[in-house]
Parts: C-alpha cells; sequence; structure tokens
C-alpha cells in the first residue's frame, strides 16, 4: 500500500505532540490540546486547521466559464471576479463525484478547491469531462498549501498577526495580494460554522504564516474539531452525506444545484427528475432524547421498529450540549417533529427529526 502524504506543516505537527492519523491519504493532525478545547478556540476566539491536504485546479481558456458551468452544479455565468461558489460536481445519474469550491478569478478564469480523498478521482474527472471545451487545466494540488483561519477573532489575527486585510471580504468573496514575492489567495470561507478565512500560498509561505501565528497563542486545531464543527452547521462531509450514491437533492442541498442555469450540467435531468418526484431518501437532522451517542452507520427505525435508514455523523453536540445526528432516511420518515428511534448497540434511543442546522452560524455577509 502506498505511503501517505505528508502536508509542508507535517514536522510542525509532530513537534507539537499532535495526535496524528490517516485521512484522505495524508497523515494529518486530529487533535493537539484536545477535541473540545479546540472546538471552543474556534467558537469563541479564534483557531487555525492546516488543510493542505485539500485539492485545486486551476481552469483557464476560451471555454473555461462555458466548461466549469457544465460540470459545476452551480451557476457561475457572467459571475463577478472575487466571488466564491460551492456547489458539487455529478455523475449523469445525479450521484455526487464531490463538492468543491469554485473561485472567480478572471474573466475565463477558474480556481477549484475539491476534498484530498478525491484528488485522484477528480483530477481524471475534470481531465474526461475537457473533451470538447477550449480550455487549460492546471492541477495544483501539489503546489498549494492552505490555513483555515477560523473564529470571531479572525479578522483581527489576519491582520494584526499576518499583516492581511480581510475587512473588505463578505462571506464568500476572495482577493488575491502579493506576499513573499508571490500572489496568494485569501477568501472569507471555512467549514465551521463561523466567520473566517482561508489563505492558499506556497509551501513555504504557508510554514512562515503558521510560525507566526503560533507564536502568536492561536490555538492550532485538527481534524477532530473540524468534523464536529462543520457537523454542528450543518455542512456535509463527502463520504457521509454525499457520495456516489446519495445526490445533492437527496443531501437537500438542493440550494445549489441550478436546474434552470444556461447550458445544464452534467447530472442536471436525474436531479430535475428527484426534485419533481420526490427523492425515495432523505437526509435529515435527528435530535436524541438522551445522551447516547449516535455513530455512523447506526440504524435508524420507526415506530414500529422497522429500519427507515442509518445515521451519517452523529455527536454528542460541543456548543449545544444535545446528541444529534444526521440521518439518510426514508422520504416518508423525514418530515419535520416526527417520532424515531436510534438503535445504539442492542438498546433503542427515542429521537425527534429536526432541522439540519443546529447551529447557528456566524457568518459576515
Amino acid at each position: 500500500m502506498a505511503e501517505n502524504k505528508k502536508t509542508c506543516l507535517y514536522d510542525k505537527h509532530v513537534a507539537l505532540g499532535a495526535l496524528m492519523s490517516p485521512f484522505g491519504g495524508f497523515d494529518m493532525p486530529i487533535q493537539y490540546a484536545g477535541i473540545i478545547e479546540e472546538h471552543n478556540a474556534v467558537r469563541k476566539h479564534v483557531g487555525v486547521f492546516d488543510v493542505s491536504h485539500m485539492g485545486e485546479s486551476r481552469i483557464t481558456g476560451p471555454d473555461a466559464e462555458k466548461y466549469v458551468n457544465h460540470v459545476f452544479t452551480n451557476d457561475v455565468w457572467n459571475a463577478p471576479k472575487g466571488k466564491v461558489y460551492y456547489g458539487m460536481m455529478l455523475y449523469p445519474d445525479g450521484g455526487t463525484v464531490d463538492d468543491l469550491l469554485v473561485y472567480k478569478m478572471g474573466d475565463n478564469d477558474f480556481f477549484l478547491v475539491y476534498n484530498a480523498a478525491n484528488i485522484d478521482k477528480d483530477v481524471a474527472w475534470l481531465d474526461e469531462q475537457k473533451q470538447d471545451y477550449n480550455v487549460s487545466i492546471a492541477h495544483q494540488s501539489d503546489f498549494y498549501g492552505q490555513l483555515a483561519l477560523q473564529g470571531p477573532e479572525a479578522e483581527e489575527k489576519l491582520k494584526n498577526v499576518l499583516g492581511i486585510d480581510g475587512s473588505d471580504l463578505t462571506f464568500y468573496t476572495h482577493k488575491e495580494l502579493e506576499c513573499n514575492g508571490e500572489t496568494i489567495i485569501v477568501s472569507r470561507t471555512g467549514y465551521t460554522g463561523e466567520d473566517g478565512f482561508e489563505i492558499y500560498a506556497s509551501h513555504n509561505t504557508i510554514v512562515e504564516m503558521w510560525d507566526k501565528l503560533m507564536a502568536a497563542g492561536v490555538q492550532p486545531c485538527g481534524l477532530g474539531c473540524r468534523d464536529t464543527l462543520r457537523f454542528e452547521a450543518g455542512l456535509p462531509l463527502y463520504g457521509d452525506e454525499l457520495s456516489k450514491d446519495i445526490s445533492p437533492i437527496t443531501a437537500t442541498l438542493g440550494m445549489f444545484v441550478k436546474l434552470d442555469k444556461q447550458g445544464g450540467f452534467i447530472g442536471r435531468d436525474a436531479c430535475a427528475r428527484q426534485k419533481a418526484e420526490g427523492s425515495p431518501k432523505k437526509l435529515v437532522g435527528l435530535e436524541l432524547h438522551d445522551r447516547a451517542i449516535p455513530r455512523h452507520g447506526y440504524d435508524v427505525l420507526d415506530a414500529d421498529d422497522k429500519v427507515v435508514g442509518y445515521i451519517t455523523t452523529g455527536y454528542h453536540s460541543i456548543s449545544l450540549d444535545k446528541s444529534l445526528a444526521f440521518a439518510l432516511v426514508d422520504r416518508s420518515a423525514g418530515t419535520l417533529g416526527n417520532e424515531l428511534k436510534v438503535k445504539i448497540r442492542k438498546k433503542v434511543f427515542p429521537a425527534t427529526v429536526v432541522k439540519k442546522r443546529f447551529y447557528q452560524a456566524n457568518y459576515k455577509k
């Protein structure tokens, strides 16, 4: 089996005593001080994540806008420069290749950011779809490192520690600027439900920035709390809430699927059909009436103890002190307020269907 890759900050994580574990083909930090402490730092103050494992591609050429619209569910026709879009790449049957961010860098110039575990698959997919388009695709995952500076104090730390003014950026916008003799990308984006920024730069610049943030006392955060934070904010993780078998319509992410956009997109007809007829399954939120913790794969039952679905992600929420879960259930069982049960080992615990966004996000609009 191939050895896991390491990010440019691997040695820094080891020196800080991080618990390291494989994730998406990389050796990544799961926690430093502890998941609860890191989670609370992001919710109340600020934390920084190494997300250099993420994949990046730059798409340019006369047909770049047309091509991105063809492979991406959201609508980037005539998008303003500096805007960031969230959406998916789909298979023709509506299943999800990946979820990703698309940055509008300029006319016919787009920067795509996608999941580490899917880099090889996404690169192959993007290359496969470009046959009829006059585009150049530069796959840049090996060049870019990435930091996510997240939390209510992120803007202040960005300015006072890294010397970058982010006050002009609103949620889901970005800018390019010169730093260390190179052009870096800074966006007001994140995966935590808090205000924050993501920075893309060369490995050397990312290491320098990390060192400055550590010296300033910013809490380093691992992938453990990245998952608890995104979960509370109602954000999906590819492999759990989205997959080749779970479409964005099934995952109740239809707002990012623009069925009416010019030219359509791969998977459009399948999504339109699911929207019209109703997807057989539906992703819902569950609140357990007990402190038991629902884990991925646990069965969800109806009042008659019939299996109607399974848990995709579950935690005892750190911010809300409740046992919560996302579950993929039969559409008929997914009505808000419906009473279901979760089977945890040999016991059954009552649960109520609730909205998926458990925590009120604090984005700067």
